[in-house]
């Protein structure tokens, strides 16, 4: 998500100055209430799962749009050098802690768990926030080799910002993407922009239905180009770049069974 720098800047202290005289008060926790132990690790990368299950719901409405798919989410290295071996996820509340087994590619199927929705809980993993991003994933089983159907993304895109999965990861950025921003605004309108990843590095990416076929232009790759060391590490795409694109959800002359195929920069001959 891209916001301009003066809006951004006057949004932030209307944000954020408001809230300082409440953060210098600290409420007490009643003793009675059972704390539970979730993980030894310092600002670790946690979710709202009131929001995960949102997605969810949105998923399910709009099924139509990959009647063949189901719903995972998944995690990705956010910073280099990010080990992701044997990371570790639960969900994490006052009382309740439900452990989420992982694939070994690092995702994970939903799992309703009402405690957890009344207790407002989050999802919590075993690794520092900021070095991990989270995405929704919606996969048609069967597909081509190196490709993606754009129904998939569209529910993809819908899911995962129901979700609160979104590029700018810290809270206050957040915060603001949803003032800003709308599901239906980022994932039915041109200047949505949001991020899908490759499994590898992209050369190219060209849509496919039937005879036509349409390569993405540049600015459609590569979180669009307009990245810069400053922005970077605000955006999900951190160590990620060369494998970003966005896809045309908007527009309707491609239907939902469009096919995006992917070439790779390690196919390339020397």
């Amino acid at each position: 998500m891209r916001i301009p720098t003066s809006l951004f800047a006057s949004l932030l202290l209307m944000a954020v100055l408001p809230c300082v005289p409440a953060l210098a008060q600290t409420a007490p926790v009643p003793a009675a209430v059972p704390q539970v132990k979730v993980d030894a690790t310092r600002d670790p990368v946690d979710k709202s799962y009131r929001k995960m299950m949102r997605g969810v719901e949105r998923f399910e409405r709009d099924h139509a749009l990959a009647p063949q798919a189901s719903l995972r989410f998944r995690l990705l290295p956010r910073q280099p050098g990010v080990d992701m071996r044997d990371v570790k996820l639960r969900i994490a509340g006052d009382t309740v802690s439900v452990p989420l087994p992982l694939l070994e590619d690092n995702s994970f199927a939903p799992v309703r768990n009402e405690q957890a929705l009344r207790e407002d809980a989050v999802l919590i993993a075993n690794r520092k926030a900021s070095t991990m991003s989270w995405r929704a994933q919606v996969i048609t089983p069967g597909l081509p080799p190196d490709t993606r159907r754009l129904g998939d993304l569209r529910l993809e895109c819908r899911a995962g910002m129901d979700s609160g999965l979104i590029s700018n990861d810290p809270a206050i950025i957040s915060w603001l993407s949803s003032v800003l921003y709308s599901t239906d605004k980022v994932c039915s309108e041109p200047d949505g922009n949001y991020l899908f990843f490759s499994d590898r590095p992209l050369l190219g990416v060209t849509l496919v239905h039937g005879e036509r076929r349409l390569a993405l232009p540049f600015r459609m790759l590569y979180a669009g180009g307009e990245q810069t060391p400053a922005s970077l590490p605000y955006c999900d795409c951190q160590v990620l770049l060369d494998r970003t694109y966005y896809a045309p959800l908007w527009d309707k002359s491609w239907p939902d069974d469009t096919l995006l195929e992917f070439d790779y920069m390690d196919e390339v001959a020397p």
